[in-house]
């Protein structure tokens, strides 16, 4: 049985500046793609039986400067729907809506058709990706390339978890994360790890 691999994408200007960033599709930064390079070592000479990644471009450029190949779009792993708090930061909600908390409360609907998603929603996307990898899985590790908050509550429905307890675990950019298995139950084997 292989482990599941987790990249998040490299920094874009607005994961640095902590603003929500879904369908706003920025291109990494200087430092977002550096930080994608250094992430070929870690990556080099291992064989994946599947590579996944968003379709948003940060998400392909990363898989790219990281020396992955093969790898295959899946909107599932788009990052959470936040909606109206497209380009929000966190602050500037809590301005008035002081006990707003996304794992919670999820992302209200915006304008121009974007919806904002619940936890459940995401946890649900995250579900239909996790068996789509299960079919992998014994074939060798899976690679999933994506963002943040996404791979969060996908680690959370992977542990068995509620989606908002992806609350828990901290993902910085350009980092890969592994889920692994011992006795038989999935368990966190590395987290935000860089070259």
């Amino acid at each position: 049985m292989g482990d599941l691999l987790l990249v998040r994408h490299g920094e874009t200007e607005w994961s640095r500046s902590g603003q929500h960033t879904s369908f706003t599709d920025l291109p990494l930064t200087p430092n977002g793609e550096e930080q994608a390079k250094s992430l070929a070592p870690l990556l080099a000479g291992r064989p994946f039986a599947l590579v996944l990644t968003s379709p948003l471009g940060r998400a392909v450029r990363t898989a790219e400067l990281a020396g992955l190949t093969g790898a295959v779009r899946d909107a599932d792993l788009h990052e959470w729907y936040y909606g109206a708090y497209e380009g929000v930061t966190s602050e500037e909600i809590h301005r008035t809506r002081p006990d707003w908390d996304l794992w919670t409360d999820g992302g209200p609907p915006g304008p121009d058709g974007k919806p904002g998603e619940s936890p459940e929603e995401v946890g649900e996307r995250a579900d239909r990706v996790l068996s789509r990898v299960a079919d992998a899985l014994p074939g060798g590790d899976v690679l999933l390339v994506a963002h943040g908050h996404f791979l969060r509550v996908l680690t959370a429905r992977r542990l068995g978890l509620p989606p908002s307890e992806g609350r828990l675990f901290r993902l910085e950019t350009g980092t890969v994360c592994r889920l692994s298995t011992e006795h038989g139950r999935p368990v966190i084997a590395e987290w935000n790890t860089r070259a």
